[in-house]
């Protein structure tokens, strides 16, 4: 495996990923491109874009032009892209928590600690659920590498509820801002029926080390973070307890992270250099490396956690360019990214490369796919509507990519 990491890091090395310049550019924004881009496949698009406020539909796209030096300038190019338009974020918010988990480990500098030291989350409030061991790793022992490969692999809700409680929600809500990601907010555990109280505490955590013993404590924490207030009330019902309650659903106490800023963490990590340092997350290359890495991986290039390709299959978290289907990827396509998916949102935040044919670019995008308007009952338009908009909408920049001229 460890080998496989630095064949891993070489070929990263070699599309130029981390290989850049502090002068890289970031140009303004364009909003017409990609208007005029999807009219040109109307079988695909008109109908979205004829409805594109109730669909809620919003992307982000940056071109990648690099210079006789290798290093890179960003275009970006945006649709219908609005931040009062709410979207609910699901399990993207799983990628600045990674992030940040491993930026904590930096910053604490201690003897010892590091991704892949023993961690036992124990429980000390209500809701809270303890993990002594995982099973599911290389040798039962839960491990901050091991949650951050299941986020990445099959976006495990549980490693990501372990990272939160280790980062801490008050510490989110200060580095997120301190990146410039001010309206970022990330409040609540995943896929876990816990109150807002339940929520700012989290669980007391140890790590040992090979002769068991602890090398970092952390006690039990209580947030005192505080959130602008909110007033996001969507479609006309939703289910609970198997009753239809015939009022919109309130999505006031959820999580929120804008569209442009997923895709600005994600190329803050892939691009750092073209980021001010202080908007940076404090990574290490070999933490970039790994990330990279796990982000782009098929399940079933993981041993431990140990996956069934049957029920994950290559392309089970790439919604663009292939959508449901369950094909293999092209060998040429390396891509690194991030989806959610709840309540009938569906959201993809990439990196997509092709290395025969030197072609690299960011794409993020998000649609609701929630047509009655029913939250909560299992019924919702992913099928239909927005696993085709992604595989077609990442088909027709890649298109775009490769007939574009380049320097």
């Amino acid at each position: 495996m460890k080998f496989l990491g630095i064949v891993f890091a070489l070929c990263l090395i070699q599309i130029g990923v981390f290989a850049q310049s502090p002068k890289n550019k970031q140009h303004a924004a364009d909003d017409s491109f990609l208007t005029n881009l999807l009219n040109q496949d109307p079988i695909y698009f008109k109908e979205l874009m004829e409805k594109k406020d109730s669909f809620n539909i919003q992307i982000v796209y940056t071109r990648i032009d690099r210079n006789k030096k290798g290093e890179p300038s960003f275009k970006e190019f945006h649709y219908n892209l609005n931040d009062q338009h709410y979207f609910y974020p699901a399990s993207t918010v799983k990628m600045p928590i990674a992030f940040l988990a491993l930026e904590k480990l930096n910053d604490l500098q201690i003897k010892g600690l590091n991704k892949n030291t023993t961690m036992v989350t124990d429980s000390g409030y209500s809701g809270q659920s303890a993990v002594y061991t995982q099973p599911n790793s290389v040798d039962s022992r839960a491990t901050i590498e091991n949650y951050i490969k299941q986020i990445f692999l099959v976006s495990d809700n549980d490693a990501f509820n372990r990272l939160y409680e280790f980062v801490g929600q008050e510490a989110i809500q200060k580095k997120l801002a301190a990146k410039g990601y001010p309206d970022a907010i990330i409040r609540h555990r995943l896929n876990v029926s816990l109150s807002k109280e339940e929520n700012k505490y989290t669980n007391p955590i140890k790590f040992y080390d090979s002769t068991n013993t602890v090398v970092y404590q952390q006690d039990q924490q209580y947030s005192n973070a505080t959130y602008p207030k909110l007033s996001v009330f969507m479609g006309k019902g939703y289910l609970k307890n198997g009753t239809l309650i015939e009022q919109p659903f309130d999505f006031s106490d959820k999580n929120r992270v804008y569209l442009q800023d997923l895709h600005h963490i994600l190329q803050s990590v892939l691009f750092p250099k073209a980021f001010p340092s202080s908007k940076r997350f404090r990574l290490t290359e070999d933490d970039r490396n790994f990330v990279s890495k796990w982000m782009s991986a098929f399940p079933r290039e993981s041993n431990f956690p140990q996956y069934d390709s049957s029920a994950y299959w290559d392309t089970y978290c790439k919604f663009l360019l292939f959508g449901s289907e369950k094909v293999s990827v092209p060998e040429n396509i390396k891509i690194f990214n991030k989806v959610g998916d709840a309540y009938g949102f569906l959201t993809d935040i990439a990196y997509i490369v092709d290395q025969e044919h030197h072609v690299e670019f960011l794409l993020s995008a998000t649609i609701s796919c929630n047509r009655d308007g029913i939250y909560n009952d299992d019924h919702y338009d992913y099928d239909e509507i927005g696993y085709p908009f992604f595989k077609h909408l990442g088909e027709s920049i890649l298109k775009f990519e490769l007939s574009r001229p380049k320097n």
